[in-house]
Order: structure tokens, then C-alpha cells, then sequence
């Protein structure tokens, strides 16, 4: 099937070719098309042999080791600000493909997807690599430390990458950061969205085609063990994504000398004070919150799936729910959800009936709204923590206090991820802390819970840092070097 690759694609196209093989590898790739929805799409499927003699390839070109830091993030900015930029027909075959195949409205998506791509320009790029490694400079050559001698940040010859497909361009986070520490990069692509890392690799090797042919975008169906050891016993690390029974699998087909760094399976809540209820404040809090629910439909880590509202504002929790459930109402009508899948319905459905049931047995639940609604609002006077049906449903428990939440989310801190607050000056630090020691890694402001900021330690790790190797010239080699030198003489 000869298919148009995305960068060459008609706005109208419903068949286009996906992933990117590098243009200098002269073997053979098998293909596979993906079927999502109305649109077909042509990815390179390898076999094992053939993702074997990528990854070979992949490590014999690494010119991008010569390349300076900020020459890369120049390429990763000018690449970005043509995703940017609305007039773009690539940007907007995107945005329309991606509305197409994931059936997410397409305006939210263009909204959000800008967002996530502001992350990814030069002064946010610098922020990055500031944050992890302080001296950008680290990624080109050995520079003096202060405890004395030097050091140099090399990253690996070949990082693998394994994608999950739940938040449209989340791939991009780990492929600049690949990019950044100057790996070559064989990555494999998520079924449910190929596209946007598809098209960033394209744009990357027009933009710097010297570095093509040390990237490799690639797909094959999850779980297959033969594949995975294959490509895995040429990796130097792996960063992979997924529920957490995926990633168990993954690690089992990593060679023990491969750094095998995992991002799981998180939950996220929200946290508003007596302070963010009052009759000025409410209604913007629970808009925002609602924003947090419905952007990507909760599939994201950082989506919020729970709300403690503390008791004692000029509005109570209850009231705060009902906002809640009016924001998101309002949001349904100007961005629809999508369709959801059987199993997504059954989910709902089944979290729907808990709450009634739950309501009928007098444990101080409220169901809000109908089972019509495409949102489901929960409310509880009971202190609890649990998962949402996610798909823009979510719980909101009342509490006496706030400081009563660190301790019940503490069982829980292997899946803590982020935590948005509407809370006084005097409330944060304090919170803040009881929640980081109670395994919270991410704490920021309702509305914001889903558009991380640029250089955020994902899951509480470096982005940069996990993946490169410190290499330190001692004190002791620059005097032995000294006694050496023909001026000593």
C-alpha cells in the first residue's frame, strides 16, 4: 500500500503513512496498517531481525554526539513553532486526524495540544536541561566542578522508547529528552495515537537531516516478546510507558545491564480550602476544576479523579459539587465527550451503580444529575479515597479539614502522582509538605493539573539526568597532567 507520509498528506487524506525510518537503512521494513476509525494508517512493523539491524544502524550514526546543546534545541524550537502555527496544513491535518481517530473534540484538542507544545520551545528547553543537569554545557564537553576536576554528561548510544497512546503527543516528552542528551532514538509507537511523535520525527529530519539517521519511529503489537528481547538487547536504556501489568511484562525482556526507566499507572485529586468557596471564587474554581476533568478525558496521569472541599466556606462542599456539575454540563455542550467504547460504558455504569448504592445505604452520598448525562458528578460525606470511571466523572468528598487528607492518601503513595490546590498563602506550605511526604511528586494549581510545566520531575524523577552518564575527570588526573606539561621542566 503506497500511502502519502503525514508531512506530504492532503488536509482531506484518509490514508497516510505514519513512523520514521531512517532515509541511510537500506533493509527491508515490514509494514502494518492501523485502523483507527475512518482513517488508515501505514506504520513500519519490523521483525525481530529487522529491529535488530535498526537499532545497529541507529548506534552507527550518532552525529548528533558532535552537536551542540543549543544548536539541538534551535532544531526542537523551529520544528515546534511549525506545529504552532495554526495555518499550517501539517498542523491542521493533525488536528483533524487526531480529532478522527482518538474522537476527542477537536477544538479541545487544538487547545490542548498547543499548550503541551508551548512546553517544548527554547526557553523551556533551556529550563529543562538547567533543572537536571544545572550546566547545559555538561552535554558538550567536560567543564570544571567545584569540588574540583571536571565532568561531562553522555547520554546513550541507543534509548528505546516504548509509548502509550492515552494523552495525544505524550511520546514528545521522552523524544526531546532523548533528543537533549544527544541519544540515538528507536522508538516504538502507541496503536491509539501514532501520529503526533510520527510527524515531529519527519519535521526533525528535514529541519536537521543529519540527524535522521540516528531515529527510528517504529511500531509492533504490544506484548510481543519476540520483538521486545530483540530490540531490547541493543538499547542502552529504555523508557516505557504504561499500566503498570505492561510495564511488569517489559521489564522482563530487559537485559539486566539496560537501564529500564518505567512511567505507570498515577492518580491525581484536587484540594479546594474554605477560602476558594466563597460567593467571588467559587464558581472560577470549579470551572478551572472542571477544565482538569474534561481536557483528554481523564486518561491522562494527571487528571483529576477526586475533589476534597473543605466544610466551613460561605459555600459547602455540596454547593461546590453542584457548580462542579453545572462547569462540566457546560463544557459538554461546547466540547463534546467522545464516543466511549463498551468497556468504557460498563465502567461507568458500574461506578454509577456504587455511588447509588452506596446513596441508598444512608453512607452520605449524592448521585447528581442522571445517568443521561455524558458526566458523572459524585458527592460523599464520607473520607474516602477511590478511582473514578474516569471519562469526565469524579467524586467530590467533603472534609472538616484538608490536613485530614495527607494521611488517607499515605496507603496509597506507589500511585500518587499530582495534587491541584485552591488554597490560602498559609495553607500551601503546609499542605505541600504533608502531602510530598505522604508520596504526593506534583503539586500545582487547580486548571493547571493536566499542562505540566516545562522541566517537572515526572513521577518525581529527572527527566535528563536518569538518562545520561556522568563521566568526571579527578582533580588527581589534571595535576599528574600538570607534572607533564613541557613548561614544568
Amino acid at each position: 500500500m503506497n500511502m502519502p507520509t503525514l508531512e506530504h498528506s492532503a488536509l482531506d487524506a484518509t490514508q497516510v503513512r505514519a513512523g520514521f525510518v531512517p532515509p541511510g537503512f537500506k533493509g527491508q521494513v515490514d509494514s502494518h496498517v492501523l485502523e483507527l476509525g475512518a482513517i488508515n494508517i501505514e506504520v513500519p512493523a519490523p521483525t525481530p531481525e529487522q529491529l535488530v539491524a535498526l537499532a545497529q544502524h541507529v548506534r552507527a550514526h550518532q552525529t548528533i554526539k558532535q552537536w551542540p546543546v543549543h544548536a539541538l534545541m534551535q532544531v526542537i524550537d523551529s520544528v515546534v513553532h511549525r506545529l504552532l502555527d495554526g495555518q499550517n496544513p501539517q498542523r491542521q491535518l493533525l488536528n483533524r486526524l487526531l480529532a478522527q481517530t482518538t474522537g476527542l473534540d477537536e477544538e479541545m484538542l487544538r487547545l490542548g495540544l498547543t499548550r503541551y507544545l508551548q512546553s517544548f520551545r527554547t526557553p523551556q528547553l533551556q529550563r529543562f536541561v538547567v533543572e537536571d543537569l544545572g550546566n547545559p554545557s555538561l552535554l558538550d564537553r567536560f567543564e570544571p566542578r567545584a569540588k574540583g576536576g571536571l565532568s561531562m554528561a553522555v547520554g546513550p548510544q541507543v534509548l528505546m522508547h516504548v509509548w502509550a497512546g492515552n494523552v495525544p503527543g505524550l511520546p514528545l516528552w521522552s523524544l526531546v529528552a532523548g533528543l537533549l542528551v544527544k541519544a540515538g532514538n528507536v522508538c516504538k509507537l502507541p496503536s491509539a495515537e501514532p501520529l503526533v511523535a510520527s510527524l515531529f520525527a519527519h519535521l526533525i529530519a528535514r529541519e536537521a537531516p543529519e540527524l535522521a539517521d540516528g531515529l527510528a519511529v517504529v511500531w509492533w503489537s504490544g506484548g510481543d516478546t519476540a520483538r521486545e528481547s530483540a530490540v531490547f538487547s541493543q538499547a542502552d536504556a529504555l523508557m516505557a510507558y504504561g499500566d503498570n501489568p505492561t510495564l511488569t511484562a517489559l521489564r522482563a525482556q530487559v537485559p539486566i545491564t539496560t537501564r529500564f526507566l518505567p512511567f505507570g499507572h498515577k492518580l491525581s485529586f484536587g484540594m479546594v480550602s474554605a477560602e476558594g468557596l466563597d460567593a467571588r471564587r467559587v464558581h472560577e474554581v470549579a470551572r478551572l476544576a472542571a477544565l482538569d476533568v474534561a481536557r483528554f478525558e481523564q486518561q491522562g496521569c494527571y487528571s483529576p479523579q477526586v475533589f476534597y472541599v473543605a466544610r466551613g466556606g460561605r459555600s459547602s462542599p455540596l454547593d461546590f459539587a453542584h457548580h462542579l456539575q453545572q462547569q462540566l454540563r457546560a463544557l459538554s455542550q461546547q466540547h463534546p465527550r467522545r464516543e466511549l467504547s463498551l468497556s468504557e460504558r460498563q465502567a461507568l455504569a458500574n461506578w454509577r451503580s456504587a455511588q447509588e448504592t452506596a446513596a441508598m445505604a444512608g453512607q452520605g452520598v449524592v448521585m447528581l444529575g442522571d445517568a443521561s448525562d455524558p458526566f458523572g458528578v459524585a458527592y460523599s460525606e464520607a473520607l474516602s479515597f477511590s478511582p473514578s470511571a474516569l471519562n469526565r466523572t469524579v467524586l467530590v468528598v467533603a472534609v472538616d479539614d484538608l490536613s485530614q487528607v495527607p494521611a488517607l492518601i499515605a496507603p496509597h503513595r506507589d500511585l500518587l502522582q499530582t495534587v491541584g490546590l485552591a488554597t490560602a498563602p498559609q495553607e500551601l506550605m503546609v499542605l505541600s509538605k504533608a502531602l510530598a511526604l505522604s508520596g504526593v511528586t506534583r503539586i500545582c494549581a487547580i486548571g493547571s493539573m493536566t499542562l505540566p510545566e516545562a522541566a517537572w520531575h515526572h513521577d518525581g524523577r529527572f527527566n535528563l539526568a536518569d538518562l545520561v552518564q556522568m563521566v568526571d575527570i579527578e582533580h588527581s588526573a589534571e595535576r599528574a597532567a600538570d607534572d607533564l606539561a613541557p613548561y614544568t621542566d
